[in-house]
């Protein structure tokens, strides 16, 4: 799932300071924690109370759309409701915000989110994990089912660094050394061999291509 935190109130009261009639649009997509419409009616409240502090009023519809990164959803459901809008609040992740964008340059929009990372929870209630970075060129097949660009704090495509202590990162104690996942699982697996493989430098020309879905 996508990792996403809320921006600070006073961010998002500055990116509407020159507007009065917003809409802001949950999505029920993959983000976590959710960010439906019972969100959007909490930020409602909450920037109306921090317009108020401001000396300014604010007028808000709330809604929300199964994934703002589907095209077709987003234009069928969301256009009817944008008449008298002066600009969008996003609750989704940036690839929504971009969608919204694109698809009505004329309004304003802006997003409620950051954006973190792709992650996992290894068991229901704990905290989520950073697990792939959407490199666009897989090496789990290499490395145990472990990303090392994900997992290890460094990004190393050859093996560790060494600096690490009793299994954890030398530049975050609290967190494993991702390297050393990947030895354990591959030696389990029996197959330590692969990590004589030589892996060349990231093609970053992969990450972020267009795809056909």
């Amino acid at each position: 799932m996508i990792v996403t935190t809320q921006k600070p109130l006073d961010e998002l009261l500055d990116f509407i300071s020159t507007y009065s009639n917003i809409l802001i649009a949950g999505c029920d997509g993959c983000t976590q924690p959710p960010r439906g419409l019972r969100e959007a009616k909490t930020l409602s409240q909450l920037l109306e109370l921090g317009g108020k502090l401001r000396n300014k009023n604010f007028s808000f519809k709330t809604t929300t759309i199964a994934k703002q990164c589907d095209y077709y959803l987003v234009a069928s459901m969301l256009k009817p409701q944008l008449e008298g809008v002066e600009a969008v609040l996003s609750l989704a992740c940036g690839i929504g915000v971009q969608t919204l964008a694109e698809l009505f340059p004329e309004i304003p929009v802006f997003p409620a989110q950051n954006t973190h990372f792709m992650g996992a929870e290894e068991r229901e209630g704990a905290i989520l994990e950073e697990r792939c970075a959407g490199c666009g060129d897989c090496l789990l097949a290499l490395t145990g089912g472990i990303c090392p660009i994900a997992r290890c704090t460094k990004g190393l495509l050859n093996g560790a660094c060494g600096g690490s202590k009793d299994g954890k990162c030398e530049l975050n104690p609290e967190r494993d050394c991702g390297w050393i996942l990947i030895y354990e699982q591959l030696k389990k697996k029996g197959k330590l061999d692969l990590l004589k493989e030589f892996r060349p430098p990231r093609d970053y020309q992969l990450t972020g291509w267009k795809v056909s879905t």
